[in-house]
């Protein structure tokens, strides 16, 4: 699926173009939001990642002219943001189909809520990303056959 990130730090840029790629998404980034409505005008992808803290314009501005826009109106925009959750009901009567805190999602161990609520925004897909492997515990080492016999892993 087409999907276009707005977002002006190279980092989470970066991470999440690279998260949606592993997940099997086609990803174009734009780093403020005049260039945000021509890269949704130009490519109309299937879903749209809205920072709302842009240079430029903001991206409230880029929502309400997304959504008025006969040509990119039908195109979810999930909003990633820095600010509080008080904002997801004004953010949602705009236009928005979903709202993420930025702070939530961990890039570190995997991203499931952002290829989550993409698929729940689209309908498309399911959560691609799998969790982190659990460490054992302390009971699950000691039944390993090495640490029955007493001997360390990789020693005769």
């Amino acid at each position: 699926m087409k999907i276009l990130v707005v977002e002006d730090s190279r980092f989470l840029r970066v991470a999440i173009e690279r998260t949606l790629g592993k997940a099997g998404h086609e990803v174009t980034s734009t780093a403020d939001g005049r260039e945000a409505l021509l890269a949704a005008r130009h490519s109309l992808p299937a879903l749209i990642l809205l920072d709302m803290m842009l240079p430029g314009l903001d991206g409230t501005c880029v929502l309400k002219e997304l959504k008025h826009d006969a040509s990119t109106s039908h195109i979810p925009v999930v909003v990633l943001t820095g600010l509080s959750k008080s904002n997801e009901t004004k953010l949602k009567k705009a236009g928005a189909a979903a709202y993420i805190e930025k702070s939530s999602i961990d890039f570190s161990t995997n991203a499931n809520l952002l290829v989550q609520t993409i698929a729940s925004v689209t309908g498309v897909g399911e959560a691609l990303v799998t969790p982190e492997q659990p460490k054992p515990t302390a009971e699950e080492v000691i039944a390993t056959p090495e640490a029955r016999l007493g001997k360390s892993v990789g020693t005769p």
